[in-house]
C-alpha cells in the first residue's frame, strides 16, 4: 500500500513539473545590439606650404629695386645679363630685394663679345648657359668653371639647351646668304641638324636685305610638336619650320617690327617684342589663331629701350627687360617688381651697346 502511494506521489511530481514546462512562456534570446558606427574623424585640410624664405645676398651699390609688391610677384631670384659697364660684363641672380646671391665675370679677353645678344639661360644642374655673340657659347658651373663652349662668329643673340642635351643656336652675327641660320649641336661640338634660310627665302622682297647680316636672326626654340620657332629679325616676322626644315607657318608677316624672343604661351599664344624707330617698344600678346595682338604693355622710358626680353611668368605677370630695368608687370599693366641700374642715363645710342639684355627668373612659388 505505501509503495503505490509512493508511486502514485511521484507521478503526480512528474505531471507538474511538465505542466509547468507546458505552460511556462518561451525563452526569446536577447538580441545583440549593432555596432555603433565609427567616428567620423576629419581630417584637416593640408596647410599650405609658406614660400621658403628669401635667400639673402648682397647690395650692389650699382642696382636698385624700386619697386616690390611681395604680394602680387612671382617670387624667386632673377638671372640676368649686364653689361652696362664695359670694362665688366657680368651674368649675376638677384633675390627680390636686388641683393647679388651670384655673379659671374666675363673673363677680360672675351668682354668685347657682349653685343648684341649676351644671352643668359639657367640650367636644370644650375649651371648657367650664355651666348658672347659674335664669339660662342659657354657653360659654366656655380664654381665659375667653363665646362662646355662651343666657339662660332656667326653666333648671335639666342642659344637653349635642349632636353636630349644638344644644344639649339641662333646663327644671325652679319650672317650671308650661304650660312646656316640655325644650328642644333650635340655636347661634342658636332652639328646633328641646321636650317639655311636661302633654300625658302633668298628671293624678292628678302634676297637683298642686310643690316648687321641678311637674317640677322636673333631667337630659336625647339617646340614641343618637335618644329622650331625661328626669328627672322630683318625679315620682320617668326617662322615655324618642320624637321625637314620646311616652314609650316609665317608669323607676324605686316604686323611685327625687328621682334625678339618670340616665345610660344601654353595657352597656345605668342608673347614677343616689338622694336619700333618711331614709337615706343612693346611687348605683346598675339592670339596666333586670328593674328591680333590682345595684350600689350608699352616701354615708354626712352633711356629704357632697346626691349629685347619678355617672359610670361606662371601667374601670368610678365618680366619685361629693358636697357636700364627690368620690370614685372601684371596683366592690368601694374609694375609690381622693378629692378634698375642707379643714376645712370645712357648717352644717345648707347643703350644699343650697353646695359641689361635678358633676364630669367627662377622661381621659388610651388
Amino acid at each position: 500500500m505505501k509503495t503505490i502511494s509512493l508511486l502514485l506521489g511521484l507521478t503526480l511530481c512528474f505531471v507538474m513539473v511538465a505542466a509547468c514546462i507546458s505552460t511556462a512562456p518561451p525563452v526569446t534570446p536577447k538580441e545583440t545590439p549593432a555596432p555603433a558606427p565609427p567616428t567620423e574623424v576629419k581630417t584637416p585640410p593640408p596647410k599650405a606650404e609658406a614660400p621658403p624664405p628669401m635667400l639673402r645676398g648682397t647690395p650692389d651699390p650699382e642696382i636698385q629695386v624700386s619697386v616690390y609688391q611681395a604680394d602680387f610677384v612671382w617670387a624667386g631670384t632673377t638671372l640676368l645679363a649686364d653689361n652696362h659697364n664695359l670694362e665688366r660684363p657680368r651674368i649675376i641672380e638677384v633675390n627680390m630685394l636686388g641683393e647679388i646671391l651670384w655673379q659671374y665675370l666675363v673673363p677680360p679677353s672675351l668682354k668685347q663679345f657682349t653685343n648684341p645678344g649676351f644671352d643668359v639661360e639657367p640650367l636644370p644642374d644650375s649651371n648657367v648657359l650664355f651666348v658672347l655673340p659674335r664669339n660662342g657659347i659657354y657653360e659654366v658651373n656655380r664654381k665659375g668653371e667653363v665646362v662646355w663652349s662651343y666657339q662660332n662668329s656667326k653666333v648671335s643673340h639666342d642659344a637653349d639647351r635642349l632636353p636630349n642635351g644638344n644644344t639649339l643656336v641662333a646663327f644671325g652675327a652679319m650672317d650671308q646668304a650661304a650660312d646656316a641660320q640655325v644650328k642644333e649641336i650635340n655636347p661634342d661640338g658636332r652639328i646633328v641638324w641646321e636650317w639655311y634660310a636661302r633654300d625658302h627665302f633668298y628671293k624678292p622682297p628678302y634676297k637683298d636685305i642686310f643690316d648687321e647680316g641678311w637674317t640677322h636672326t636673333n631667337a630659336v626654340s625647339r617646340l614641343p610638336n618637335g618644329n622650331t620657332l625661328i626669328s627672322l629679325r630683318n625679315f620682320n616676322f617668326v617662322i615655324e619650320v618642320d624637321p625637314e626644315g620646311e616652314v609650316v607657318r609665317t608669323i607676324g608677316e605686316g604686323l611685327f617690327s625687328s621682334q625678339h624672343d618670340p616665345e610660344i604661351l601654353p595657352n597656345g599664344n605668342m608673347i614677343v617684342v616689338l622694336q619700333y624707330r618711331d614709337r615706343p617698344h612693346r611687348a605683346v600678346e598675339i592670339d596666333l589663331k586670328t593674328g591680333q595682338p590682345i595684350w600689350e604693355f608699352a616701354i615708354s622710358e626712352r633711356n629704357n629701350t632697346p626691349v629685347r626680353d619678355a617672359n610670361r611668368l606662371p601667374n601670368g605677370n610678365t618680366l619685361i627687360t629693358g636697357a636700364t630695368s627690368i620690370m614685372e608687370v601684371t596683366l592690368k599693366g601694374d609694375v609690381v617688381w622693378g629692378l634698375g641700374l642707379k643714376d645712370l642715363i645712357f648717352e644717345r645710342g648707347e643703350a644699343q651697346t650697353r646695359g641689361f639684355y635678358k633676364a630669367e627668373r627662377i622661381g621659388t612659388q610651388k
